[in-house]
């Protein structure tokens, strides 16, 4: 249960992390144009939150199939 909410904290946070791509965000910032830097900004950091959930179900799944196969040797 405390890994679920560490993740949850995390992905819920992850907004406070202002450095996914800092050549595009100087560029577009050295333009004058902040809003769509930030705009840029929360743009990469939601397409990089989906690999890491991709990967996070898939090692669930792997967890859950393999307590399946030994609950069933077990039993």
């Amino acid at each position: 249960m405390k890994k679920i909410l560490v993740i949850i904290f995390v992905f819920c946070f992850s907004a406070f992390a202002k450095a996914q791509c800092a050549m595009c965000r100087a560029v577009i910032e050295g333009s004058g144009d902040t809003a769509a830097a930030e705009g840029l900004n929360s743009g990469i950091t939601y397409l990089m939150a989906f690999p890491y959930i991709l990967v996070g179900v898939i090692i669930y799944m792997i967890y859950r199939s393999t307590q399946k196969k030994s609950d069933q040797i077990e039993g």
